[in-house]
């Protein structure tokens, strides 16, 4: 990890070494089965993966802010925004990223990117609106912990490998179906085919939910450290989630397919079970930053 004042976690470190490792293997032995069994579309295969990789690698900051409606801001639009940005940046001595807001009324906050100079940091007008000063730096000091860890650079390549899966077993079987006059696998690569993308999908779905839950502990504790105020965390926390509730149905179910990057999930309802969540429930986030607050305490009287 690059150097920072933010507390270093194994514990991430070993995670996302780990569901890479396992992603990597699980995408290789994919492209080999597509390779095997359209042998005169590798290049195409190959020309799809490889462009596509890339293209997410260097503008997964880009697509992630268009795909939200998110726009840059000046200091001169947005000061508070951007002064509680400078204040945890010189505090936890990394680079500043830049500094996005999003026109919405979901509360939340996201970062993305590949590295810390490369990194965007985002909040929607909604969670500006019904935040205090203190509980917004707790909720920055979490999104630039996702920067400083570069675990935000592992689930997007992560998240994007599962979703070019798909891309890529579409793109074989229109081009063996294109040949499928001089191949007789082609009947059988119609059924094996998208049974082999459905468990790609589902392993890497399920290696980054694993990865997402355990990071945003890892963010929660590394923000409250860093700001030494784990109680404005967890008054954020408790009000961002409260607040979900009263935000439209419609709204919630635009933004969902960004949960695994925001500050906290935005669900409609019951609509993700405990099991395939990309956070840890509020009550656990709630007790690790209670457990800091006590730690920080006693270290205070010491």
């Amino acid at each position: 990890m690059p150097h920072t004042r933010y507390a270093p976690d194994r514990g991430l470190t070993t995670r996302m070494v780990t569901t890479m490792f396992f992603i990597g293997l699980l995408y290789v032995v994919f492209i080999g089965v597509l390779l095997a069994v359209f042998k005169g579309a590798w290049p195409l295969i190959v020309i799809i993966a490889g462009g596509l990789f890339v293209a997410q690698f260097w503008f997964s900051d880009r697509i992630a802010a268009f795909s939200m409606g998110a726009r840059e801001v000046t200091p001169q639009q947005a000061p508070e925004l951007h002064g509680a940005v400078d204040r945890l940046c010189a505090l936890a001595d990394m680079p500043k990223p830049r500094v996005a807001i999003a026109d919405t009324d979901v509360p939340n906050a996201f970062a993305t990117g590949r590295n810390q100079r490369n990194a965007l940091v985002c909040a929607t007008t909604g969670l500006l609106r019904r935040l205090e000063p203190e509980e917004l730096e707790g909720v920055l000091a979490h999104e630039l912990s996702h920067v400083a860890h570069r675990d935000v650079a592992v689930m997007t390549i992560a998240s994007f490998l599962g979703v070019l899966a798909g891309i890529m077993t579409r793109a074989a079987l229109w081009g063996g179906l294109s040949r499928g006059s001089r191949n007789n696998n082609v009947g059988i690569a119609v059924l094996l085919i998208p049974l082999i993308s459905a468990v790609v999908y589902a392993i890497s779905f399920l290696l980054t939910r694993l990865l997402s839950r355990y990071r945003e502990l890892s963010a929660d504790r590394a923000g409250a450290l860093l700001t030494g105020r784990p109680s404005a965390l967890a008054a954020a926390l408790t009000k961002v989630t409260g607040q979900m509730a009263r935000i439209p149905t419609q709204d919630l179910r635009k933004v969902e397919p960004f949960n695994a990057f925001f500050f906290a999930p935005a669900l409609s309802g019951e609509s993700v079970s405990r099991l395939f969540s990309s956070h840890p429930t509020l009550e656990r986030r709630l007790d690790q930053l209670a457990r800091i607050s006590t730690q920080l305490g006693q270290a205070g009287r010491d």
